[in-house]
């Protein structure tokens, strides 16, 4: 995925010329984004249209809550529906092919399934799935779903995002699938701290499907996660053991989309985070234990 970068300015009517219908105005703004890297603040959309700002923020915020923009503390950016006409893949190609040999490889080294999700809204939406032998036992498929709260993918990604942005997400919607899903914004949020001391590594187990567990991590990105890779075993997996390489991907992959957004995370996060990341002495112990064939 490209940097972001500068970018022509379209050419906008004059003030005085300002097109009468809604259509007209909302086609106006999307013109304002060439390209899924930009990123418009509310004066720059107001700049680039002519529009009053009043009027360009009444307008962005119905773009928003229909999914053509999205808006983060970096501003506005296209929205999953806008990216999802370019192709089938609703606009993800680069996040899958950057991901792809780093899962080929986890499954290889692991045996186990490896999933590559996004955030859709209060749920996870699967981009692709590389099987082992376990996987005819997991109910997922590309392109399926499931709550964002009660999977490790999920809280791998809500436990970057800010808390209150955790609450319009799935705040309205922590339905129970199994007796150990979290049901409770309160209890959500203590576990999303625990991923956060964890460098955003999350569990689960049993709580979207009895007897199946998931270790996961995020792919972050400059404005926070994009992504999230998991490895999936059954209830007895030890998963502290590939934790590790989960998260290594999670950042390989990061680095590649996102070569210089490294910095500029370190320099936002939202709350402290305990020092101690693995070591490479600690890395290379538990890759040396995969090529013996020693994981479960």
């Amino acid at each position: 995925m490209a940097a972001v970068s500068p970018s022509p300015e379209p050419a906008a009517p004059e003030r005085g010329d300002l097109p009468p219908s809604m259509v007209e105005r909302m086609t106006l703004i999307m013109d304002a984004f060439p390209g899924r890297s930009t990123r418009l603040t509310l004066e720059d959309v107001a700049r680039r249209t002519h529009l009053p700002r009043s009027t360009a923020h009444r307008i962005l915020d119905q773009l928003v809550r229909l999914r053509w923009l999205e808006h983060t503390s970096f501003g506005y950016s296209l929205g999953q529906r806008a990216l999802g006409l370019g192709g089938r893949d609703g606009g993800y190609g680069e996040i899958r092919e950057a991901a792809a040999p780093l899962l080929h490889g986890l499954q290889m080294r692991t045996g186990m399934v490896v999933h590559l999700a996004v955030l859709d809204t209060a749920d996870v939406f699967y981009l692709d799935k590389v099987g082992g032998r376990f996987a005819l036992s997991v109910p997922s498929r590309v392109g399926g779903r499931a709550p964002a709260h009660c999977t490790a993918l999920g809280k791998s990604m809500l436990a970057w995002l800010a808390p209150e942005r955790v609450d319009a997400l799935v705040g309205g919607s922590l339905s129970r699938l199994t007796d150990r899903t979290i049901g409770e914004l309160g209890v959500l949020h203590q576990e999303l701290d625990r991923i956060r001391r964890r460098h955003g590594v999350a569990y689960e187990r049993g709580e979207c499907f009895p007897g199946i567990a998931c270790v996961a991590a995020a792919v972050r990105g400059r404005e926070g996660p994009v992504a999230s890779i998991s490895l999936v075993g059954d209830a007895r997996t030890p998963l502290e053991r590939v934790a590790p390489l989960v998260a290594d991907a999670a950042r390989q992959v990061a680095l590649d989309l996102f070569p210089d957004a490294e910095g500029a995370r370190r320099a936002r996060f939202v709350r402290p985070v305990l020092d101690g990341a693995w070591s490479a002495e600690t890395m290379n112990r538990l890759l040396a234990a995969g090529q013996n064939g020693d994981w479960l």
